[in-house]
């Protein structure tokens, strides 16, 4: 067995359909709101001009980074960070699939920029000042746990504090049949190495195996975390807005799963 990984969590974001932040998932979960209509991300960060061009996928992930950071009180130009997706902007790319098979020279410069899978790291770490190391990694069906131990490693082996922000959204076209994505979802975490007053301590084991989902018996959180991949954060998710200490398992690679200590300081 691997040794753990133990990483603080210090700061949330986290936009579904049906809430638009963490406070508003919290809620829900714990009892005290429904699921309500919810608007297009709020990506404070982007400069206006910016905000307004942006890819629903850029939208995500920086909405997401940003209420993190925010809860976490940290500056964001000072965190090395890791941006993961199962398959980029697939609006984006599922356009310029169609647009090179039919008209290759109308093909969009700016559409071209959003397309790389970087983009919302670009984005965010422009829009931040940010000059801190950053990663744009994939994992497949299994991409939010592969963006976890990633972050957790790079905190734990560079003893500073790592923002993580998983994304994905609505597949299109014949890339959206093949990849089975029917929803937008996007969560980030901001890990340390140090409690520093943080009250939930992740203990992170990678072990072989993968144990397959596990259904959360409420039809609003299983239909969320079956929508995309990063969606599958939906069980950690629900652990940290229960502040409950509890074990979980998560995929993070074909072969490879997570076992997850949840530790809630008393």
């Amino acid at each position: 067995m691997s040794a753990a990984l133990s990483v603080w969590v210090k700061g949330i974001g986290l936009w579904a359909p049906g809430a638009s932040d963490w406070h508003a998932f919290r809620d829900i979960v714990t009892g005290g709101a429904s699921p309500a209509a919810t608007e297009r991300p709020m990506a404070d960060a982007l400069p206006p001009n910016e905000r307004r061009r942006a890819p629903e996928s850029v939208l995500l992930a920086v909405a997401v980074a940003g209420q993190a950071i925010r809860m976490s009180g940290l500056d964001a130009a000072t965190l090395p960070c890791v941006f993961a997706s199962a398959h980029g902007d697939q609006v984006i790319t599922d356009y310029m699939c169609d647009t090179l098979a039919r008209a290759p020279a109308e093909l969009s410069p700016t559409r071209f920029h959003n397309s790389v899978h970087n983009a919302p790291a670009g984005y965010w770490t422009i829009a931040t000042h940010c000059h801190a190391s950053s990663s744009a990694i994939s994992g497949g069906e299994d991409v939010f746990g592969a963006g976890l131990l990633e972050a957790a490693t790079l905190a734990v082996a560079d003893d500073q504090d790592v923002l993580l922000a998983s994304y994905d959204i609505a597949g299109t076209g014949p890339l959206g049949g093949m990849t089975s994505t029917t929803g937008p979802f996007a969560v980030a975490l901001v890990l340390s190495p140090r409690a520093d007053g943080a009250a939930v301590r992740l203990a992170i084991t990678p072990e072989p195996g993968n144990s397959g989902s596990e259904a959360l018996g409420d039809p609003w959180l299983d239909g969320i975390a079956a929508s995309n991949p990063s969606a599958r954060s939906i069980i950690l998710m629900r652990a940290l807005a229960l502040t409950r200490s509890t074990a979980l398992r998560l995929p993070a690679a074909n072969g490879l799963d997570l076992h997850i200590d949840v530790e809630v300081a008393a």
